[in-house]
């Protein structure tokens, strides 16, 4: 270990690179952005390809990639330079980013939707459409949890039923978050860099709008068509036969309202109240907001039953994953965010060139295909924060005068998603669920295959359209 961090360290700096005000990217190798692209990987590969190694040693892989950041900056420049970085990244970014994610997470998981519906085009449609709206109040990954196995229990009487959660995948995962921050994570990475909460829902209703229902009437057509051809067959015994649908732990509906609350507090309340810690200034807006996030998750853990937690197949497991990748994305992005904002003078300034007209201006459409080229494959939300610093990371000329390339990040990175089990963390869980419900899931390339078939039609269409 100790001679693999000595190469690094001789391998990643080709000079003094950090002064005391914090790194230079301009003066810094590509090769710091080796751990960021090898966690990225790390995760996009490791539940797929080597799951029991991952799933026992996802930490500690976590950690290398880490240190092979960490050590470095310690070896190359003052303590509390790297300090200071560290913890503005912990305080500014990640805290707020989990914290959220804490709360969504289990306030979702405190809703349980009992009862079985009887299958029918028009219910399964009716549900799409309804989860494609819910992922952008709850998340996607909210959405899902709570969606996937009612619409799972309404169509388990079919002999051919894969499509179904294919296009819940599609949709409640994937596209329908894209309508506010609390969607999908890299819409709150936007929020925290000073995109305003609803700067999504009034700049790609139409972009979602169109791409949804794209989407969800090719799916009308083929469930049509599976209907029509089971049609020839006796009808399957229904495992679970149909009851009216109840909703439990409506006190985690009045705890949603209460994050959305907090959230716009913290961004439309300015008391000019700050506090420095190591260096980084924390506002006491954002602190509330922090602290009402944890007080929602201990509410909603005291106040719904264990028996509907168990019910949604709830555990901490997922989270507590998410929490110590996201700490290792975090950490392994900082060289990477410098660099980029070094611009032409950068060792990214090829990158920047594909991204870029002759005059200098963006190219939204470049911006939408090689954000969600990446998230299809990669975390959406690192993603996101790669191509949104490449764009110049300023949130004010971002939402205005840039509005169509923020418009091509945000679409490209929430939309395409959708092309991979392996493009948004709800994906995997949601295959995982059917999965064990007998549901007979296309294999990974399979899924691509739907996906080419589906999506990628619609997203060119929609390139067309808007950028």
């Amino acid at each position: 270990m100790k001679c693999l961090l000595a190469c690094a360290v001789v391998l990643l700096v080709p000079g003094p690179a950090f002064a005391a005000e914090g790194l230079d990217g301009a003066k810094l190798s590509v090769l710091w952005a080796l751990p960021f692209v090898g966690i990225l990987l790390s995760i996009a590969t490791g539940p797929v390809f080597y799951p029991h190694l991952w799933e026992h040693h996802f930490g500690k892989i976590t950690a290398l990639w880490s240190a092979l950041v960490v050590v470095p900056l310690l070896l190359t420049t003052d303590s509390s330079t790297v300090t200071a970085t560290l913890a503005h990244t912990a305080l500014l970014e990640y805290m707020p980013f989990i914290l959220l994610l804490l709360a969504l997470f289990t306030v979702a998981g405190g809703i349980f939707l009992e009862g079985n519906l009887h299958d029918s085009v028009f219910t399964n449609t009716v549900l799409l459409a309804f989860g494609a709206v819910l992922a952008s109040i709850v998340g996607t990954t909210g959405a899902a949890m709570i969606l996937i196995r009612p619409l799972i229990r309404a169509n388990d009487d079919r002999r051919f039923n894969a499509h179904v959660v294919v296009f819940f995948i599609f949709l409640v995962a994937n596209i329908g978050g894209s309508l506010s921050p609390l969607g999908d994570p890299p819409l709150f990475i936007g929020f925290l860099k000073g995109v305003d909460f609803f700067w999504t829902t009034q700049h790609l209703w139409l972009e979602t709008l169109t791409v949804g229902g794209i989407v969800l009437a090719v799916f009308l057509v083929i469930d049509l068509y599976f209907h029509h051809r089971e049609g020839r067959f006796a009808r399957l015994k229904d495992p679970t036969p149909d009851k009216p649908l109840k909703l439990h732990g409506g006190i985690n509906l009045v705890l949603i309202a209460v994050i959305i609350g907090a959230i716009l507090m913290s961004a439309q309340w300015k008391p000019g109240i700050a506090f420095t810690i190591a260096g980084t200034e924390l506002r006491l807006q954002d602190l509330l907001r922090d602290a009402i996030f944890v007080a929602v998750t201990l509410v909603s853990v005291l106040a719904t039953r264990k028996a509907h937690r168990y019910a949604n197949g709830f555990s901490w497991g997922p989270i507590q994953e998410v929490a110590i990748l996201f700490a290792g994305i975090f950490i392994c992005i900082v060289p990477v965010m410098a660099m980029l904002q070094a611009g032409p003078h950068g060792p990214f300034a090829a990158l920047l060139a594909l991204v870029t007209h002759a005059d200098g201006s963006n190219n939204a459409a470049a911006y939408f295909w090689l954000t969600g080229g990446l998230s299809s494959f990669l975390d959406n939300a690192p993603t996101y924060l790669v191509f949104f610093q490449l764009a110049g990371g300023d949130p004010q000329a971002l939402m205005t005068t840039q509005a169509a390339t923020l418009a091509a990040i945000s679409s490209g990175a929430v939309f395409m998603g959708a092309n991979t089990y392996i493009g948004n963390a709800p994906n995997f869980m949601v295959y995982a669920i059917a999965r064990q419900a007998g549901v007979k899931m296309p294999s990974f390339f399979g899924y691509m295959a739907w996906s080419a078939l589906v999506l990628l039609p619609t997203f060119l269409l929609a390139t067309w359209l808007f950028f």
